[in-house]
């Protein structure tokens, strides 16, 4: 049986704390949130900390709210709190629909929404709903706070934007009055990482698309998104036609592989054919359907 390296350990007490400390221990250190992607590299020594920094006693990382325009979700949020919010429900199904098929209740009661956009597994459920609803993350160290576009957040596999001892606080996503939204995913069995998976809000007004966005994720869209069909059908009717038309355009935007998930054909098919069906979903949900 695999153990983790020995480690020492931190209980940070506010977020500057847990800043400080990083600064303190520089890239020997981690933080904890979830741990569920942290501690199973630990076991098989991919991860190799010298001191985890452990977050959860941090409140002001936890809550969703509404400022303004925005809907607020603290790093600390849980899947599970992500699946029950009614503030989430009411603005946007997605979310619901999402954290439905993300791994099993064991994983959504610990599994934070700051661990899986910072994780930036290419695929990630989490980041494909946050690229498709156009959100946007706050991001604190030392030296202040700062915002980032989270279609700007992940810089690759594995990679984001987030530096040396910074942490990610929150997750925001804008508030679109009449907005549809969908979320499918296709995989192997219940509560895998998707074969491929596909997300969209649609605000159809005056018998046009006013607004949408497209996430999806494990094929290969860059930045978990398709911004060449969003902008084809904004100020189109959303006919069966270009809805299609649109979809057709994020699946070649797409550059998946081979894996034991599937052949490259396969999921540019399920690139195209969930895109489709999310966009229909969404545009009947916006239409009151």
């Amino acid at each position: 049986m695999q153990t983790p390296a020995p480690v020492e350990y931190a209980r940070a007490t506010s977020v500057g704390d847990a800043i400080a400390l990083l600064e303190k221990h520089g890239d020997e250190a981690r933080l904890l949130a979830g741990g569920h992607s942290l501690l199973p590299m630990m076991k098989l020594r991919l991860a190799r900390p010298e001191i985890l920094i452990d977050l959860n006693d941090l409140d002001e990382l936890r809550g969703i709210r509404i400022e303004g325009d925005e809907i607020v979700v603290g790093a600390m949020v849980t899947h599970a709190e992500i699946l029950d919010s009614p503030v989430l429900a009411e603005h946007y199904s997605i979310f619901r629909e999402a954290e439905k098929v993300i791994a099993d209740p064991i994983v959504r009661n610990k599994g934070t929404i700051g661990g899986s956009m910072c994780q930036a597994d290419p695929s990630e459920d989490l980041s494909a709903v946050g690229s498709a609803l156009k959100g946007s993350v706050i991001i604190q160290g030392s030296g202040g706070k700062r915002s980032l576009a989270l279609r700007e957040f992940h810089e690759g596999p594995y990679e984001t934007k987030v530096g040396d001892a910074e942490i990610l606080t929150e997750v925001r996503f804008p508030i679109r009055p009449g907005a549809g939204s969908a979320y499918e995913k296709v995989e192997r069995r219940v509560g895998d990482w998707p074969v491929a998976s596909a997300g969209a809000f649609v605000v159809v007004a005056g018998g046009v698309v006013k607004d949408c966005g497209i996430g999806l994720t494990a094929v290969g869209a860059e930045h978990f998104c398709a911004p060449d069909a969003e902008a084809f059908l904004i100020g189109k009717a959303p006919t069966e036609e270009n809805l299609s038309a649109a979809a057709k355009l994020a699946a070649d935007a797409c550059t998946p592989y081979a894996d034991q998930r599937g052949p490259v054909d396969y999921k540019l098919h399920l690139a195209h054919e969930l895109t489709l069906r999310v966009l229909r979903r969404a545009v009947a949900s916006s239409q009151g359907a």
